[in-house]
């Protein structure tokens, strides 16, 4: 099967939770116009006509794909609000996103206040293919070893984990919070924190994750923002080698083209990577995408990563 595992669809019960905030992140409605507010960013139009699923299983079958798998937006900060308040959007989202029909299937989320264990079964139990975190949550062999227990449960239930750019529990310097900047265009932080907090997640599962989780089977978005890439520099600076791939680490190819999917390919292996598009949020075609990818390792990588019975999207 042919399978998009990252993409983002606003349904009507996240945006209504959002809508009646008054903290971080909220929606409003403002002149026509549906308006998302997240801390350390500048505001974002939701596009609410294009988000209509018909619409967006549209867009999957004429990429050429089967199934396209939709996440919570790890930007918006929900993972790491005070546990009520990011239960009560979580669990929004999972409304939203399972009421969904073919061709979609869901990436679960969890809260990382007090975070619970059980809350990845509930998920799963919900229908969920497996677990999606923000990058700060992973983004350093202390903040790793705060979630020990969820990636052990992931790792039990042999379900998969996706990293996906966005806030940890503690803001720190990966993501450092502060005030927008107007000056700044609104791809900024998709160009600095973004990839910063993506480089330091794949550097904690590389020297630290791996070893307590063996059979952990880990998705990074965005190509883990080309963190292989610095292998020599890890090398030269007395980090551990990056001498064989790791078979059960894949990596999304959502925002690059084919010079950076190559790049990567020599590097990690084609086998190794997986087709995201991060819709709405980009569209792939500007980029050469999916129709310039080499199809047949990206099936089967991505077979390995979901498992077949997950990768079919079976509820």
């Amino acid at each position: 099967m042919k399978i998009d595992v990252h993409q983002h669809l606003w349904t009507e019960p996240l945006v209504e939770a959002l809508a009646v905030r008054r903290e971080f992140p909220f929606v409003r409605h403002e002149s026509g116009l549906v308006v998302l507010y997240l801390a350390g960013e500048r505001p974002y139009v939701i596009d609410l006509e294009s988000e209509v699923p018909s619409l967006r299983s549209a867009l999957v079958e004429l990429d050429g794909l089967d199934r396209a798998l939709v996440c919570l937006s790890s930007p918006l900060g929900i993972e790491a609000l005070p546990r009520a308040h990011a239960l009560s959007l979580i669990d929004a989202y999972h409304e939203g996103a399972l009421s969904l029909e073919d061709p979609f299937g869901v990436w679960g989320a969890i809260a990382l206040d007090r975070v619970d264990p059980d809350d990845v079964d509930r998920a799963l139990e919900r229908g969920c293919i497996g677990l999606a975190l923000p990058a700060g949550a992973i983004a350093g062999v202390d903040a790793l070893a705060g979630l020990r227990a969820v990636l052990a449960r992931l790792e039990l239930l042999q379900a998969p984990l996706l990293v996906h750019p966005g806030p940890g529990l503690r803001e720190d310097a990966v993501r450092p919070a502060r005030d927008v900047s107007l000056g700044e265009p609104l791809w900024w932080p998709a160009l600095t924190s973004y990839v910063a907090g993506m480089h330091a997640a794949w550097m904690a599962f590389h020297v630290a994750g791996r070893a307590n989780h063996p059979q952990l089977r880990a998705i990074f978005t965005m190509l883990a923002g080309l963190a292989p890439l610095h292998a020599e520099r890890l090398s030269a600076r007395g980090g551990p080698p990056l001498e064989v791939p790791d078979p059960l680490v894949f990596y999304d190819t959502s925002s690059y083209g084919p010079e950076a999917v190559s790049a990567m390919a020599d590097l990690v292996g084609p086998e190794q990577l997986l087709y995201g598009s991060d819709r709405p949020v980009v569209e792939p075609g500007e980029l050469g995408m999916p129709q310039l990818l080499d199809w047949d390792p990206i099936v089967e990588g991505t077979r390995r990563a979901l498992g077949t019975t997950r990768a079919a999207g079976v509820r």
